[in-house]
């Protein structure tokens, strides 16, 4: 039983101590890891992997472990810091390099893993890097097995338990049963998960007492329980703890015993498990363990816990990684209400897009964008002065300067930049945090064709992830039916390859001007595009009526609720014009900023390509006009907030 409860209530809802790593995981399925030509990088590590999934989920976690002085280190903390994990303790090791896990998919029940662990940063981890604070400002404590493996991890963890004892909170034991790690194989044998040992039960068996909770699988009730029959071993760990036992049994769910082992698992607590299609074991324990936390910690019925539980497992393996497989609070209640649909839920339109919606990177203010990624228009206007088109990419860098050094807190900063004339400026632009679009379509080509080729994903595979792929297409509902087909075609080869990069789309939708339109004419084509199950992160849209915006903000709310929004475009409006147009778009919920070019860059790219002006005249008049759309669209945003 634990101490008597500390009066200080607890700020955290979790603490997870043990593995910090980057995880390698190659692109290619079906083969041998030996083959695997790519990978992809995440966080990993099952302490990691568990504060990622809880935090999704709403729990306040924090992590004890450590990471080098370098760049995987900075950037699983940078991580981790998006996902919400509260990193003050998770030490920054001068000496040692941070852990490698590199996997692979080789087929549906062979996952080649291997541990790159040599006097790694989180096997670092001293008695000393447990703050007695730190550890009663939580409900609970989750240690893992494998950070008893060594004198220096094993003081550590059992300091954790003793001050969350002493303080009253749960002691979760979460078994992380790997064999290589405690010496009994090579490393390279990473992906093999039980060889019997009378000393490492013995080890483990001293942990039990201490705990309110013991989690694992097969292979680790058995090292724990000192018997390789499962109901020998669960009775076998019954002796040394009264903890909830919580048995993880693979696709069947989950079993959990508070009281004494029955003779058979069936006559343990559970709830039914999910029929998926397993894609990736890998990881899908410490999802698991995340849906247990967030009932447990909010003393949820036990039959709830599973059920939690055994949601966040199924959904780990039906996806290509760790921690970015595991679902939100939001994902999570869609997923139990709405069950299995698709079995292969990688597949599953919907459901993969709430997963890419609630865990995009970055969360932005209204979004102040300069757009100057136009190509053609800029060649035109050098052509008509007589200047060489190698000057373009000085002037794209003089309006790249002039959003760096603007600061106005009400706006995130944004630039829509193409890689014809600004691949130089979008290197910086990717280092100055901004919000930046960046263009596929071939400038004046309709039907839509693509600049970067006809590979879409090869070519997107170059971008850094917080590029937006944006695409703009000349869609008319009232278009031909064959032109219009054509055009769905093409965005959804956009969307796709987009998705397949882990980058969010922007969808541009001109159409020409008509006076007679309907006001719901723009709606009806993003009607049509949602019909054809595409959903861009963004819009960028021209000037509507009010009717208008309402009309298009109904078709978002009913297709998308997820979507970021739209952005104004201006069409080389004049500014007294585009201001009126700033007031309506501003006072529309859906409307999340401009994106807005020739307005602003235009009459001083003229000016300064006919060499009428220099660099620093080019840039005040940019700046002027920049600052002129800011202000006219914070006045619409605050009036409309006033009423």
């Amino acid at each position: 039983m634990s101490a008597e409860p500390s009066p200080t209530a607890p700020t955290l809802d979790a603490i997870t101590i043990g593995r910090s790593c980057v995880d390698l995981y190659a692109d290619q399925v079906g083969c041998r890891l030996e083959d695997a030509l790519s990978f992809s990088k995440y966080i990993g590590g099952c302490p990691t992997n568990i504060a990622t999934g809880a935090a999704r989920l709403g729990l306040k976690v924090g992590l004890i472990s450590g990471v080098g002085d370098e760049q995987f280190g900075r950037f699983i903390r940078e991580t981790l810091d998006r996902e919400g994990v509260d990193t003050r303790f998770l030490k920054t090791d001068p000496k040692r390099l941070t852990a490698l896990a590199i996997l692979g998919l080789e087929d549906r029940t062979s996952f080649p893993l291997l541990f790159v662990r040599t006097d790694c940063a989180d096997a670092g981890l001293e008695e000393a890097d447990i703050d007695p604070a730190f550890i009663a400002s939580a409900k609970a404590v989750v240690v893992t097995g494998t950070h008893f493996s060594k004198p220096n991890l094993d003081a550590a963890s059992r300091k954790a338990i003793r001050v969350a004892r002493e303080n009253g909170r749960k002691v979760i034991l979460d078994i992380d049963y790997r064999p290589s790690f405690w010496g009994l194989l090579g490393m390279g044998k990473g992906h093999d998960r039980f060889v019997r040992s009378a000393s490492i039960t013995a080890h483990l068996q001293s942990v039990l007492p201490d705990c309110d909770v013991v989690v694992g699988t097969d292979e680790e009730v058995h090292i724990a329980g000192g018997d390789t029959d499962t109901i020998t071993a669960l009775k076998n760990i019954r002796r040394h703890t009264d903890a909830l036992i919580v048995f993880k049994a693979g696709p069947k769910g989950c079993v959990m015993f508070p009281g004494a082992i029955p003779e058979t698992i069936e006559e343990g607590v559970s709830s039914e498990g999910f029929p998926v299609e397993v894609f990736n074991v890998l990881g899908a324990g410490d999802g698991f363990m995340a849906g247990f936390l967030r009932g447990y910690l909010r003393d949820l019925p036990l039959e709830e816990c599973c059920r939690f539980a055994n949601a966040c497992g199924a959904l780990a393996v039906s996806r290509h990684g760790c921690a970015p497989a595991y679902p939100t609070w939001t994902e999570l209640e869609i997923f139990l209400k709405r069950g299995v649909v698709n079995p292969r839920v990688r597949e599953d339109s919907w459901m993969e897009h709430v997963h890419w919606a609630t865990t995009r990177r970055h969360v932005w203010k209204d979004i102040a964008t300069l757009a100057i990624d136009h190509r053609i228009q800029l060649e035109a206007m050098a052509d008509a002065v007589g200047a060489d088109h190698a000057r373009i990419p000085a002037f794209k860098r003089l309006a790249f300067e002039v959003v760096v050094e603007t600061t106005d807190p009400a706006f995130s900063p944004g630039m829509l930049l193409d890689g014809r004339y600004a691949e130089d400026t979008l290197f910086d632009a990717s280092r100055a945090h901004l919000w930046i679009g960046r263009p596929v379509e071939a400038p004046g080509v309709d039907p839509l064709d693509f600049e970067v080729g006809d590979s879409l994903g090869v070519a997107l595979r170059e971008w850094p992830d917080d590029h937006v792929v944006k695409c703009l297409v000349r869609y008319h509902p009232d278009a031909p039916e064959d032109h219009r087909a054509e055009l769905i075609k093409r965005m959804r080869r956009v969307l796709m390859a987009a998705r397949g990069n882990r980058k969010e789309l922007l969808l541009e939708i001109v159409h020409e001007p008509d006076d007679t339109a309907a006001p719901d004419t723009m709606a009806r084509a993003l009607q049509d595009i949602y019909a054809a199950d595409i959903r861009p992160d963004w819009w960028k849209l021209a000037d509507q009526s009010t009717e208008g915006w309402r009309a298009i903000a109904r078709v978002i709310e009913a297709h998308d609720p997820f979507c970021r929004g739209v952005l104004l475009l201006g069409l080389d409006t004049p500014m007294d014009v585009l201001e009126a147009a700033v007031a309506r778009a501003a006072a529309q919920p859906v409307c999340k900023g401009f994106a807005i070019g020739r307005t602003i860059f235009g009459a001083a790219a003229k000016a300064w390509l006919a060499g009428e002006i220099d660099d620093t005249q080019a840039k005040a008049m940019m700046t002027e006009r920049y600052a002129h759309c800011r202000a006219a669209w914070s006045t619409a945003r605050s009036r409309h907030a006033a009423t």
